[in-house]
């Protein structure tokens, strides 16, 4: 009986687990094939020619990226303290003696058993718990990059110094490696966002599979409309020359 109950899970929640990781594995694939057709990959080669801007003046320019960098570090901090707090709220049900699974036996389809309703509490706290990692990881590449942005004019020499576009003490490319720490703690917020939207079919897991897979089937909609661009007469690939043209300006490859 208990083996029937667990059908609906068995089959339906790994699809909905599927169904946005096989999604996610082509969006990367996309990024990295034509990036100037997802909304990733245009952000990307911005703030490759941003931070570029930016060092080139950066005297006039450190307030400016001081502020932008802040305003993207709160939006990690509001995320991360989200997700930890949905952590602790999780970790308080899973310690306390009150069975929660008793008022919703009668309404969920599917396995409700006592293995099982901690299996969707562990699975949801570990979703929030690497959100919360992502996050915490971005705000200290993203502060690291704001310093590294505001000093650019003193590690970076002169045209006249030993590198043709300036050279960090110790490293090889000092602009390519600002712009590296950059998208590092961009990639991680990504990362952490799209982990704590992994965490909503998790949560209506607890209520039954069937919503857990519906709410899968219309989150890809949805982020497919938020991360692919329709450029009408562009492909989105970017050729070899506008490539090297665009290495040379400072403004690297998209990811």
């Amino acid at each position: 009986m208990e083996w029937r109950d667990s059908f609906l899970d068995l089959a339906l929640i790994p699809l909905s687990l599927l169904l946005p990781m096989a999604y996610h594995v082509w969006l990367w694939r996309e990024i990295r094939l034509r990036p100037l057709r997802t909304a990733a990959g245009i952000n990307a080669a911005a703030r490759r020619l941003w931070a570029a801007g930016m060092m080139k003046d950066n005297a006039k320019n450190a307030v400016t990226v001081v502020q932008s960098v802040r305003n993207v570090i709160m939006g990690s901090t509001l995320m991360a303290t989200t997700a930890i707090l949905f952590c602790t709220g999780i970790a308080a049900v899973l310690s306390s003696t009150y069975t929660v699974k008793k008022p919703l036996s009668d309404t969920v389809f599917g396995a409700h058993g006592e293995y099982m309703m901690a299996l969707k509490y562990v699975a949801l706290l570990l979703a929030f718990l690497f959100a919360f990692l992502c996050h915490s990881l971005a705000i200290c590449f993203l502060n690291q990059a704001s310093f590294l942005i505001n000093t650019s004019g003193c590690l970076i020499a002169d045209s006249s110094g030993s590198g043709e576009g300036g050279d960090l003490i110790g490293l090889p490319s000092a602009r390519d490696y600002i712009g590296e720490v950059l998208e590092r703690g961009f990639t991680l917020n990504l990362v952490g966002n799209r982990l704590f939207y992994a965490g909503v079919p998790l949560l209506l897991w607890i209520f039954g599979p069937l919503l857990a897979f519906l709410s899968s089937l219309v989150m890809i909609p949805i982020l497919y409309n938020l991360d692919v661009v329709d450029l009408k007469g562009h492909s989105g690939c970017v050729n070899a020359k506008s490539a090297e043209m665009s290495n040379g300006s400072g403004c690297a490859h998209a990811v």
